[in-house]
């Protein structure tokens, strides 16, 4: 009976106190995780890719047409006025005499871009057109002028007029063998050597040949090819041949 009573009771006290105080049982609802591909829109993952693809070809961009440049377009030439000589002739070992009677070697040009020409000593007109051209083209280049000398080759023994040494004080002069400008140097088919004007580069190397009897109307032709030249050997070429080697 007390046993009784005291379940009762207990009972009775409990259930009052739990609703003075608000307390309720505890409910667990279990919710199942999203579907990770259902929360991914399709149409928002083809978006993303081609972001991806657009990035992609835009950091690309300048490495492709660089590869490009240098694969197809350089080797054929385009754009090119003067001729690239292929292979590339080294300037050779062949003595020579300045104007002032001292001994030199058409290999101590090395180490500055050359504008060349050749001709005898009595330099008739169409030698003096070539030679004002090349003293224009040099000063046309501004502040890289001192990056580009202007040479004359004389191929005989015939000696230069007093009245052309003044034009020629900016120029290098030197008396060569014909031989040996005729092993190193050549014209373009049906020319002579002396039609044309030759680029030397800062390695030593005869690399382009200008077309034969150039005029004043060329020149623009002529400057932008050194221009470019000039421009793509900036980073490793500087005026002076003790700074160019």
């Amino acid at each position: 009976m007390s046993g009784s009573k005291l379940l009762d009771d207990s009972s009775g006290r409990g259930a009052p106190e739990a609703a003075r105080h608000g307390d309720q049982a505890l409910g667990l609802t279990v919710h199942s995780m999203p579907s990770t591909a259902a929360a991914i829109d399709p149409g928002a993952k083809r978006s993303g890719r081609w972001k991806m693809v657009l990035l992609f070809l835009v950091c690309a961009a300048p490495v492709l047409a660089s590869y490009f440049a240098y694969y197809v377009v350089r080797p054929e030439g385009r754009g090119n006025f003067g001729e690239l000589i292929d292979p590339q002739r080294p300037l050779p070992d062949e003595p020579g005499v300045a104007l002032n009677g001292q001994a030199a070697n058409l290999k101590a040009l090395r180490g500055q871009w050359l504008l060349l020409s050749v001709a005898g000593g009595a330099c008739d007109d169409a030698c003096g057109r070539r030679l004002y051209l090349q003293r224009q083209l040099r000063e046309s280049l501004g502040k890289d002028r001192d990056r580009l000398d202007w040479v004359w080759l004389i191929s005989d023994d015939v000696a230069v007029s007093d009245q052309l040494l003044p034009a020629l004080k900016e120029a290098t002069v030197l008396r060569v063998a014909a031989a040996g400008l005729a092993a190193w140097l050549a014209p373009a088919g049906g020319h002579q050597l002396a039609e044309h004007l030759y680029l030397v580069d800062p390695m030593g190397n005869w690399m382009m040949r200008f077309p034969a009897n150039l005029d004043l109307g060329s020149a623009a032709k002529v400057r932008r090819d050194l221009d470019r030249l000039l421009r793509a050997a900036a980073s490793w070429d500087q005026a002076g041949r003790e700074a160019a080697r």
